[in-house]
């Protein structure tokens, strides 16, 4: 089962505003999502207006991408506080680490939307796609809804704030409102104190924007408790290349199951995966069955012939079917395995179609086309279609059909590509 994007209902939010509210290219968004699913989006950061990423395409060097998001000034923020604070469950929900989603209608209501909008998420990526977005842009819209379900207050950083502010500014207005319902407070010059917000002054508006907390008569303690952060820890750069394993003192005794070098390889291969995490967010692949795990490691021997043998020696895979796998899980990790072994089977007309009208549009006569079940091949390209309707790239090399590429949605683009 393809895997799904957000779990909360905040995250199924924002999936919702970017397939239907945000106006972006539906064919793209598709690809995206694929994309998002074979872990290709690295180092995903999330800040005040700006949302970066690195995305793994077809080429060695990944692509940047950025996706600017507008943010709210302060008096939009002193809107929504009010409306908040004139709801004490909103209050609650908020300092129980909740989003209600009545917070995000008041937030709405005083004219600061959290989800995107139309024109809302513009995004710019270092591939020479010219769509909005393109598939490595729309990947990273996706996996926002992985942060969104572990911190719903993403969403106010995003938009200009944290959830912290925002319960400063609630509890100075609420702290306010009290005052003024006890019989209101007075500066010095017998005037009425300003309400909280920028441009005001007093100690409410101090409170409200770091100064310091207030605390009123007959203010309960939920309204007077106040966390001060201290500066975020220093972010550690992490190491430009996997560490290397410290070399074995002696060997291992003759009637052990393991021979040193194998507990080097193990050693290295874990250092590899820990590095590929810290440094581009990879998944650790400690989930795959044995055959597919076998395709990785052989995958990471690829152009080293005496290593390749060693593997096919030890595992007793052949070296020619080790590669053909290897090809298949560099071009697309663990679907790809699965792509290539998936049995033959006859798909509905339409899909046949879809198929022959994609090599039509490509300048390809469909009579030339060869239709067996699900592969449809012409020359030394064969566009197979999965189960789950998603389209593969197989290409001749020598006897054996190898797959090329990620899975698309649509046939038409890996004919043309």
């Amino acid at each position: 089962m393809a895997r799904q994007f957000g779990a909360t209902w905040w995250g199924q939010a924002w999936i919702r505003a970017l397939e239907e509210r945000a106006h972006l290219d539906p064919n793209r968004l598709a690809r995206g999502r694929t994309y998002a699913r074979q872990d290709r989006v690295a180092r995903v950061e999330l800040e005040a207006g700006k949302i970066t990423a690195l995305v793994r395409g077809n080429r060695v060097l990944p692509y940047k991408v950025a996706i600017a998001v507008p943010t709210h000034n302060d008096a939009r923020w002193v809107d929504v506080a009010k409306a908040i604070a004139g709801r004490a469950a909103h209050a609650a929900a908020l300092l129980d680490g909740e989003l209600d989603p009545a917070v995000a209608e008041a937030a709405e209501a005083a004219g600061v939307p959290l989800f995107p909008g139309p024109g809302d998420l513009k995004p710019r990526c270092s591939c020479p796609d010219w769509a909005d977005p393109c598939k490595h842009a729309a990947a990273v819209a996706y996996l926002v809804a992985d942060a969104l379900d572990a911190d719903p207050f993403v969403l106010f950083a995003l938009r200009g704030t944290t959830r912290d502010e925002l319960m400063a500014l609630v509890r100075a207005q609420r702290a306010w409102e009290a005052q003024q319902a006890a019989g209101g407070s007075t500066d010095g010059d017998g005037s009425a104190a300003p309400p909280p917000g920028p441009g005001g002054s007093g100690p409410m508006v101090a409170a409200a924007f770091g100064g310091g907390a207030v605390v009123d008569p007959g203010m309960v303690a939920r309204e007077a408790w106040s966390r001060t952060l201290g500066p975020p820890p220093e972010r550690r750069e992490p190491p430009k290349e996997p560490g290397t394993p410290a070399t074995w003192p002696a060997d291992p005794p003759r009637d052990a199951p393991f021979t040193a070098a194998g507990l080097t390889d193990l050693a290295t291969d874990a250092a590899n995966r820990a590095w590929a995490q810290l440094a581009d967010g990879a998944s650790s692949q400690l989930d795959l069955d044995e055959p597919t795990d076998l395709a990785r490691h052989a995958a990471s021997r690829l152009g080293k012939l005496e290593s390749l043998l060693d593997l096919s020696r030890r595992s007793g895979v052949s070296s020619a079917q080790l590669t053909h796998q290897a090809l298949a899980w560099r071009s697309a990790g663990a679907e790809g395995i699965e792509a290539i072994e998936e049995a033959l089977w006859r798909p509905p007309p339409t899909v046949v179609n879809q198929a022959l009208d994609a090599f039509d549009q490509a300048g390809i006569d469909p009579d030339e086309v060869q239709v067996r079940s699900n592969r449809f091949t012409w020359a030394d390209i064969q566009l197979r279609v999965s189960a789950d309707l998603r389209w593969w790239r197989f290409e001749k090399r020598g006897r054996s059909w190898e797959l090329v590429e990620p899975p698309a949605d649509r046939p038409d683009e890996l004919v043309s590509s």
